[in-house]
């Protein structure tokens, strides 16, 4: 048992459900927003649209050409990939499994009938197309998060999970950035990649348009009301460790939360003028703060390091 008075395998898996959900919810946006630019656009390159979405995720295509079936294969239904829905679902169901003394029933529940009702939807999107199967894990996500708002107290249990969440929501936006910046002219267009983070309407209903990519930048990492913006996501994450910080009488801030409040800080008084110019090294120190601090995590409170990648984790 650690010290915030949970077991320690009990704190992993409600950190490791925070982030598998959040991973399933972040991957079904952010391939059906490529999904609907290909459709929008007949003159796209379909290959070079799907190896920009596959690096994203941290995946490389083989030789030749790849097509959309292809992405749908390994971002979507591979039950053994933790960087795809289907594998990130099973992940955090396995983990839910281990702990339903923890988690509300209806948290469970939801997880259980969603795992469950995986394999009718995936049978599905083979005859309707993939987007409703899309709709069904946001929405199954979503579920599940205000689940996990309204039927957890705020004890250690539920800031595990928002902690999870929250580190996950960060690592994607600066993957999606990221991918914006090292693709060049072959990647997605600012547009798409508001639509990826789930941001679009929120941003169109703060600026007149879709006019200058700074102000997409901007918003995208740094809009404090935007819950999807990377300096929300860093507070509340922040908020969640300096709370596991009190309940263990901690004299000083920890290696996790100081990482995430240091990020956190620069990013409010970072040069908004040259944000664009410095967006590769800033994106870059947004990774190694979240790796940083979920290891610091798992070494504090799991008694274990499992630094933060999209292929083989443990969940």
């Amino acid at each position: 048992m650690n010290r915030t008075g949970l077991l320690s395998r009990l704190a992993e898996a409600l950190f490791w459900i925070g982030r598998y959900v959040e991973r399933a919810d972040d991957t079904s946006r952010v391939v059906d927003a490529y999904l609907h630019r290909l459709l929008e656009d007949p003159f796209e390159d379909e290959s070079l649209a799907c190896r920009s979405l596959l690096a994203i995720m941290g995946l490389e295509a083989e030789e030749g050409p790849v097509t959309t079936a292809t992405v749908m294969s390994l971002l979507s239904f591979s039950p053994d990939n933790p960087s795809a829905i289907v594998g990130s679902l099973r992940c955090a169901y396995e983990n839910a499994l281990g702990s339903r003394d923890v988690v509300s029933s209806e948290m469970w529940e939801c997880l259980n009938t969603t795992w469950f009702e995986i394999p009718t939807r995936e049978a599905n999107s083979a005859r309707l197309g993939p987007h409703a199967f899309l709709r069904f894990i946001r929405e199954r996500a979503a579920l599940f998060a205000g689940l996990t708002d309204s039927t957890m107290s705020r004890t250690d249990a539920w800031r595990f999970v928002v902690l999870g969440r929250s580190l996950e929501r960060v690592d994607m936006i600066a993957r999606l950035l990221s991918v914006r910046v090292v693709a060049g002219g072959h990647a997605p267009d600012w547009p798409t990649l508001l639509r990826a983070a789930g941001a679009e309407e929120a941003f169109l209903r703060a600026h007149a348009g879709i006019e200058r990519p700074q102000d997409i930048a901007e918003f995208l990492l740094l809009d404090p009301l935007f819950p999807r913006s990377v300096i929300h996501a860093l507070e509340v994450a922040e908020i969640c460790l300096a709370d596991l910080e009190d309940s263990l009488d901690a004299a000083r801030s920890g290696p996790a939360r100081r990482a995430i409040g240091q990020m956190r800080t620069h990013l409010v008084y970072v040069d908004r003028a040259s944000l664009l110019d410095d967006l590769p090294g800033l994106l870059e120190e947004i990774s190694e703060a979240c790796a940083t601090a979920s290891e610091a995590v798992a070494t504090q409170h799991f008694g274990s390091i499992h630094s933060v990648q999209w292929k083989a984790e443990a969940g």
